[in-house]
């Protein structure tokens, strides 16, 4: 337990020491659903930092063998998850295969990206985690083509309600490097916010839907 409030601890800093993460109370960023967020995250920019990029992989590796074990392969969601996935599976000398958003309009029409065969196991590898939606569509995906899903490892979690619910109708099991509450903690501490927005990150968590409106 000890150990994993670190790694969540570090993984925040990291995040907000090269602006992976922005927060913005004042000037709130519109995601592609509608909401208003006051924190938008791009965790592909880790990839342009070897020292956070290795510390990601590995950290990911040890969760991955911590929680679920013995597995076949590692797939990763498209397009976020691909490159670190990839390292993942590198780095665990497993197969790796990514799941598109769509299938390709054109060509075989592929859906995954990768051999696969029914009845492997694998764990599906995501940067981060909103409502869940799109990281649940690879999980049925890899599902649909008989896969044994053991369950999803992402670098960030908003930790939203509507995510827990949809992850639990799936039953699919989620377990991340990261978290929001640690992230703004984090925030405060190393002065990206000041005390008087902590109020405003907390009450956007609750009920994102309708946080600022007038």
């Amino acid at each position: 337990m000890e150990q994993q409030r670190e790694i969540a601890e570090r993984t925040s800093q990291y995040l907000l020491q090269i602006k992976a993460v922005k927060l913005n109370v004042k000037d709130p960023f519109t995601w592609t659903s509608g909401i208003q967020s006051p924190i938008y995250c791009d965790n592909r920019i880790t990839l342009s930092f070897p020292l956070i990029r290795t510390f990601i992989r590995q950290s990911f590796v040890n969760l991955i063998i911590e929680e679920f074990g013995t597995i076949d392969f590692i797939a990763g969601v498209a397009t976020g998850a691909i490159a670190m996935g990839a390292l993942v599976a590198q780095e665990m000398d497993l197969p790796f295969a990514y799941v598109r958003s769509a299938k390709k309009g054109h060509g075989l029409e592929n859906l995954i990206e990768g051999r696969t065969q029914p009845g492997q196991s694998v764990v599906v590898v995501e940067d981060l985690i909103s409502t869940g939606k799109s990281s649940l569509a690879a999980v049925k995906a890899l599902r649909d083509a008989g896969c044994n899903v053991k369950g999803m490892a992402a670098i960030f979690t908003y930790g939203l309600k509507k995510a827990e619910l949809n992850f639990g109708n799936e039953k699919c099991r989620l377990v991340t490097l990261t978290d929001y509450e640690t992230l703004i903690k984090k925030a405060l501490e190393e002065d990206y916010i000041y005390k008087k927005d902590m109020v405003a990150l907390q009450n956007w968590k609750v009920s994102p839907e309708t946080w600022n409106n007038v």
